[in-house]
């Protein structure tokens, strides 16, 4: 089973899942898209499984920093610019496992990986 976690290494969620699938015995590899960025194409497959408003974080710091401009647009093509741009826009960890992806890490999501 192939796991990736993507996020930013301070997040305390981001943390908190890495520590919860080591524990409970699952590999998991872990991608900074701070630093190792992320593709237009990988947004958008996880736009085919999750909504907007659950992967678009308006509730951060980052989101608040934007102008009223960038926050009114909000047809896809521009969010998907903004998370590009402001990774941290990105609602974390996002969790791909064997084509399946889910945003944040719920009780529902750690449910989904106890061993």
């Amino acid at each position: 089973m192939a796991i990736t976690v993507f996020g930013i290494p301070n997040c305390d969620t981001v943390k908190k899942a890495r520590v919860f699938l080591a524990e409970q015995g699952h590999e998991a590899h872990f991608h900074d898209f701070r630093k190792q960025g992320l593709e237009r194409a990988q947004i958008e497959s996880w736009l085919t499984q999750q909504p907007m408003d659950v992967l678009l974080n308006k509730r951060g710091t980052s989101w608040r920093k934007l102008s009223e401009a960038e926050k009114d647009k909000t047809d896809t093509a521009h969010l998907i610019d903004l998370m590009l741009a402001n990774p941290t826009l990105i609602k974390r960890p996002v969790i791909e496992r064997d084509g399946a992806v889910s945003v944040g890490f719920g009780k529902d999501v750690q449910a989904s990986f106890q061993a």
